[in-house]
């Protein structure tokens, strides 16, 4: 293990029982679960499949499994590396007959269950059933069936009453959501004891990364895997838990010492990304908030750049001087563009950006905003893609079925899910299996099969090379279907003109890469079926990155820009009138130790919102990054806000908190 220091070292090594390992940002949290998986293989003699990590992006999985690629070899392939969902899913593949699904279930993901929604409430407005979709999602997270969900306002009511309806009919379906792909194993584990013996043996050892973004569901599963053996790292940092919106509890770390009296604790403060000066603010920042326990970052990479901060007019004169100020700093110093980043709270501040970068033609990435293989056309189309790739897959099936409406509807779909269900079939299959037409008669039937016949007719196409180019069968079927009429029928002239152009690029990228690959259309929608939207950039793309701040955590950049550093932005409005500050404050350290050379803040006097202007404050984050802060800027009329200014604004924002 060359290179780690003391208590890396001594988190590789220990073995004595359950481990937390406290891993500040930038410590080498990921060189540690590596280096253990190789000692745990090399030096105590596991078997490769015998050891298993989990964390929570495939990204991440990813680089886990090259990393431990170059310390084990080939071995490092049957170690199980995933994220929680595919443990989850490979647990119900496995165990399928136990939990009443057949083997080849469908899972839904956030489209596909919105869909769903969508189709059972037909008369709720959009907001309504996000927030349905929200609230069953979370339940599920905490382990509340639908019996004892405890609604506490008319809209939870609603949502209580819609979860039963929507597990029949994801059960009618045989289908799981994405949070059903963790509380169904966690069910079967507490109620199956041979269940749970077979996969504790075969999970002898288990190392679980970024514990803090955990939420009960996933935390119940890792304690029902590892038993009372107890056998397991959790790697994570209290100091970074910033998505308790999407269910995270960070009461997981604090119940850890009370689950496991036997816990060892060790801290990773040594940070290897950031400068003395950067760290020193994100420890001060952090320290307003209360502890689980006491850690402070440091670092031997110098003192480092000043810390700037700028005050601007409003959002353009924000976006024109960090765009200025970047393309300078990259003439200075013969940088690159990937290593600066331009980060901020929420997606809708990217767009000044974008605009700026635009004009002055810098290459840049946008991460943490809508791919465009999550828009919601795009995802119509490959609905179809998929399905003639794979007659199985049947989320595809209920999605190109419904879509443009052709006499499908939610009440056909459930009947044809239970026949299907009854004969172990796909929904595809079930159309033409024998006896349908005793369950399903009429019109419904009709259109079933008018469809399944409209498929295999395009298959027979999309599969041959005589049925034309890829390009031109895709054309075919989205005229055949009326797609584009449809859209125009169902949204706004502007809205439908986007869509569709956002269709026409899509099928001119199959057509160009098909012609360029030689493929079929079935070919390509394999491949598509594959395709996201991080598999086709380049992340050593030599681009500035944009990013949100949730989506940049695990990040890091040589040059930082933090923009948006205002009250009402960062911390967000709602957080203050929720007085859930500490999170945000959380976001904001985030933020900062996402830079490894120079940070730069920037906020607003004033910010258009729609077409109204409002008033803008700095901060109360900035003030408690200490006094090392470089001071810019004039607002209004304002003489330059020098560091004399900046200083004297400081004591008085530092004497407002202390009476609060």
């Amino acid at each position: 293990m060359p290179g780690l220091n003391a208590p890396q070292r001594e988190a590789v090594r220990y073995q004595d029982g359950p481990l937390l390992v406290l891993a500040g940002a930038g410590s080498g949290k990921t060189r540690v679960i590596t280096e253990k998986i190789a000692w745990l293989i090399g030096e105590c003699g596991l078997a490769p499949h015998q050891v298993t990590a989990i964390t929570f992006t495939n990204k991440a999985a990813r680089e886990m499994r090259e990393r431990a690629t170059r310390l084990i070899g080939e071995r490092a392939q049957e170690v199980g590396i995933s994220t929680f969902h595919a443990l989850g899913a490979k647990f119900l593949r496995m165990e399928a007959k136990a939990v009443g699904l057949k083997p080849g279930f469908s899972i839904f993901d956030a489209g596909d269950s919105a869909n769903l929604f969508a189709e059972l409430f037909k008369d709720a407005d959009k907001v309504r059933l996000k927030f349905i979709q929200q609230r069953i999602s979370l339940w599920k997270n905490a382990l509340v069936g639908p019996d004892d969900a405890q609604p506490e306002n008319d809209l939870e009511a609603a949502a209580a009453r819609a979860y039963a309806d929507y597990e029949r009919t994801l059960k009618a379906y045989q289908a799981v959501d994405f949070d059903d792909l963790i509380r169904l194993p966690v069910q079967l584990l507490e109620k199956d004891e041979e269940v749970a013996r077979r996969w504790r043996s075969r999970i002898w050892y288990l190392l679980v990364d970024e514990y803090q973004d955990t939420n009960r569901c996933q935390n119940r599963l890792m304690r029902l895997l590892t038993g009372e053996r107890a056998a397991f790292t959790a790697v994570g940092d209290d100091d970074q838990s910033i998505y308790a919106w999407r269910g995270a509890d960070i009461e997981n770390l604090r119940q850890l010492q009370a689950n496991y009296p036997r816990l060892k604790v060790i801290k990773l403060e040594q940070n290897y990304r950031s400068t003395t000066r950067i760290l020193k603010a994100a420890n001060s920042v952090i320290g307003r908030n209360p502890k689980l326990f006491e850690k402070k970052l440091w670092s031997d990479k110098g003192h480092g750049d000043a810390i700037r901060v700028m005050a601007c007019r409003d959002g353009e004169h924000e976006a024109e001087w960090v765009v200025t100020r970047l393309m300078a700093h990259k003439f200075e110093s013969r940088g690159k563009w990937r290593d600066y980043a331009i980060l901020y709270r929420g997606n809708h501040q990217a767009r000044l950006f974008e605009q700026q970068l635009r004009n002055q033609k810098i290459p840049y990435v946008l991460s943490g905003g809508q791919s465009f293989f999550d828009k919601s056309e795009i995802k119509d189309v490959t609905s179809y893609l998929r399905l003639l790739a794979n007659p199985d897959d049947d989320p595809a099936f209920i999605r190109a079925a419904t879509t443009p409406k052709r006499g499908i509807g939610g009440t056909t779909l459930a009947a044809l899910g239970q026949a299907a269900g009854r004969r172990h079939l796909s929904l595809f299959a079930a159309i033409f299996a024998p006896g349908i037409e005793a369950e399903i008669k009429g019109a419904p039937l009709a259109a079933l099969r008018e469809f399944g016949g409209f498929i295999n007719r395009i298959e027979w196409r999309a599969s041959r090379e005589r049925g034309g180019p890829a390009g031109q069968v895709l054309d075919d079927l989205l005229k055949a279907i009326g797609y584009e009429a449809w859209l125009f029928e169902n949204q706004e002239v502007r809205n439908a003109e986007g869509r569709c152009a956002n269709v026409h690029d899509f099928v001119a990228w199959i057509a160009g890469k098909a012609e360029e690959e030689m493929k079929t259309l079935i070919e390509m929608a394999q491949m598509v079926a594959l395709v996201t939207m991080l598999d086709k950039q380049d992340e050593q793309a030599d681009a500035v990155q944009l990013a949100t701040l949730h989506a940049a955590k695990g990040l890091e950049f040589r040059h930082v820009h933090l923009v948006g550093v205002e009250e009402g932005v960062l911390p967000h409005r709602e957080s203050i009138e929720h007085g859930n500050v500490e999170e945000e404050r959380r976001l904001m350290y985030v933020g900062i130790t996402r830079a490894q050379l120079s940070l730069n803040l920037s906020w607003c006097a004033r910010r258009k919102q729609g077409k109204e202007i409002s008033e803008r404050t700095i901060s109360r984050f900035i003030a408690e990054m200490g006094d090392d802060l470089k001071f810019d800027g004039a607002v209004s009329a304002e003489p330059t806000f020098d560091k004399t200014t900046g200083n004297a604004r400081l004591a008085n924002f530092k004497a407002m908190l202390r009476k609060t």
